[in-house]
């Protein structure tokens, strides 16, 4: 969208830009079982339409998307985000965050569950210095540690 057209609604290119969001959403709801709540840095110009499109459509895959508007109101502006992330604290005791593969699993196998399950790749080529740097950290121990 031009700059000089950002002050109009536009639910098409708004519609458009929200499958980067919701993969984000998926990622941290669907593969690491994290709860996640959604801000909305609202400015003047966004309009209600807008608005509750990126709330229906975050609605959709279970999470609220919630306005933050701290810069024009200060703190005041934050509050219901700050009430929606005590409510998620409170709900979620429970840790039950998990990784995209087991921790058990060969570092390039932790690569490439990365690469599908979180960035949708079909595949991980390596080359030969990436494969034998991950063959010496493994032989040095650290192949059971988190890969991000």
């Amino acid at each position: 969208v031009p700059k000089s057209d950002l002050g109009r609604e536009n639910l098409e290119a708004l519609e458009k830009g929200l499958p980067n969001l919701l993969k984000h959403v998926e990622n941290i709801t669907r593969v690491f079982h994290l709860p996640a709540v959604v801000a909305i840095n609202k400015f003047p110009q966004d309009t209600e339409a807008e608005l509750e499109l990126v709330k229906n459509r975050c609605g959709e895959l279970g999470v609220n998307a919630v306005l933050s508007e701290v810069w024009a109101k200060g703190g005041a502006g934050g509050e219901d985000l700050a009430n929606e992330l005590i409510r998620l604290i409170d709900e979620n005791k429970e840790n039950n965050m998990t990784f995209a593969y087991e921790l058990d699993i060969p570092i390039k196998e932790k690569i490439r569950a990365i690469a599908q399950k979180i960035y949708g790749a079909r595949d991980v080529i390596f080359t030969d210095k990436a494969l034998r740097e991950m063959e010496n950290m493994e032989k040095f121990g650290f192949g059971k540690m988190p890969v991000c």
